[in-house]
């Protein structure tokens, strides 16, 4: 649904919000912000709402052959399920469409003003005088006004990672952000590096297209088949409640029984326990590893012209490398200053509530195993309430702003996360939607 310039309220300067994105999660918090009768004006870079969904978007890593890696039903908002017909395991085309739905059902377009770009947010002094907020407009001309505070909603996965390598690649070097479809491998040596779940999807498209397909890791990963039984694995997983002692014990012994020892098949064996790094969500990357479609490489040594060397000494010719190496935290309209980072990421209570400032929050900085949309919606939840209860009296409120000036944790369940870049907002699930729910029902409590 693309919008009209201009269709969007006038913005009222100091009696809203700014949310700044319209992907999904910024779809959430425009949901409770509505439900609980807060006051904002989004922003939207692209003409229509779904974020990175949308392949079509001015960032939008998609790639033709994207789906999700968890099913439909562990993925979809709780009050608002995928239409019946959607697969298990839904396309960028079908996640766009339910974002699209979503917006609809919520009436939510109406409160954004779409192609706009937000260039700076800057505080006017301490937390509550207040925010200036400078928009590019659709035709090019620029706007400012001041807002009660902002909300960041701009999503995770949009500015790469780029690696750096000794010595000069002579061919097609690539990010996988600018991968979009199998053609662009067509007769050519592939190599991808990163076997994260972009990579080995990548990966997998190439076989069928490429000359040759080799895939460069420097650590070993657990693999998750999309199935087990017949149906979503991440739906016949009955351990989520465990000690993570015994549910390692147990997925592992199940991992073993459908995905077998990836090590057959030239993979390396994983550095570290069973969920400290995200698990590989693919059955089709063994297969073809096993088949011999698939060539598993160490770590790049270095490069030299079409040459690439790898630490085990050996070495290979390659038209196009791809690199699948993730993405960073980029918020490049606000100070990271401003945001409380820490190494790779903005330290804030519950992965969205800076420590000292109530009128900035940060949506979506977080990852967990089978989180899905509705955790993320549950932040947002959070949030709203949060900012409701401040100005309303709220003592659950007031708890909350001291708990989070006085030093917290990540809520990782105990779980010593790899230290990369990608792990830097990971959280355990359990723990964290167990943190957040109770927030929520105190400030509901605590309203009546």
């Amino acid at each position: 649904m693309p919008q009209v310039a201009g269709a969007a309220p006038c913005v009222r300067a100091q009696e809203s919000f700014a949310l700044i994105g319209a992907g999904p999660m910024g779809l959430a918090m425009a949901k409770v912000l509505t439900e609980q009768g807060i006051s904002f004006q989004g922003f939207e870079l692209h003409s229509d709402v779904g974020g990175v969904w949308d392949i079509d978007g001015p960032r939008s890593t998609m790639y033709e052959t994207a789906h999700l890696i968890s099913s439909k039903t562990m993925t979809e908002f709780a009050d608002f399920p995928m239409p019946p017909e959607t697969p298990d395991y839904p396309s960028h085309k079908d996640m766009r469409s339910y974002f699209q739905a979503f917006a609809r059902h919520f009436d939510l377009y109406k409160s954004y003003k779409f192609n706009t770009e937000v260039l700076k947010a800057e505080p006017l002094g301490q937390s509550g005088a207040g925010w200036r907020v400078v928009w590019r407009e659709p035709d090019g001309s620029e706007r400012e006004a001041t807002f009660k505070g902002v909300l960041i909603a701009n999503g995770t996965l949009s500015t790469p990672n780029i690696p750096a390598f000794d010595g000069n690649f002579a061919g097609e070097l690539i990010h996988a952000a600018s991968y979009k479809t199998a053609s662009q491998f067509d007769g050519k040596r592939v190599l991808i590096v990163g076997a994260g779940n972009s990579g080995c999807d990548i990966a997998v498209d190439a076989i069928h297209h490429a000359k040759s397909t080799d895939l460069s890791m420097r650590r070993g990963y657990y693999f998750v088949p999309k199935y087990v039984f017949g149906k979503p694995a991440d739906t016949q997983s009955r351990t989520a409640a465990l000690p993570m002692w015994l549910r390692r014990k147990i997925d592992g012994v199940v991992l073993n029984w459908f995905a077998g020892n990836p090590q057959r098949y030239g993979f390396p064996k994983p550095d570290y326990r069973l969920y400290e790094s995200h698990p590989v969500v693919n059955s089709l990357i063994l297969f073809h590893a096993g088949h011999g479609d698939l060539k598993i490489r160490p770590d790049i040594d270095r490069f030299d012209g079409q040459t690439v060397h790898f630490t085990d000494g050996t070495r290979a010719d390659f038209d196009m490398i791809v690199t699948a190496t993730g993405y960073v935290l980029d918020y490049p309209f606000i100070s990271k200053d401003l945001l409380n980072w820490t190494g790779a990421a903005p330290s804030l209570y519950l992965n969205c509530m800076h420590p000292k400032r109530d009128d900035l929050f940060v949506l979506g900085m977080v990852e967990a195993t089978g989180l899905g949309w509705q955790g993320r919606h549950e932040q947002a939840e959070l949030v709203a309430r949060y900012i409701k209860g401040l100005s309303s009296g709220n003592r659950e409120a007031d708890n909350i702003k001291a708990c989070k000036a006085n030093g917290f944790q990540r809520e990782t369940g105990g779980v010593n996360y790899l230290k990369l870049a990608r792990m830097a907002y990971y959280v355990d699930k359990k723990t964290y939607r167990r943190s957040v729910t109770q927030r929520i029902a105190a400030l509901k409590e605590a309203a009546r």
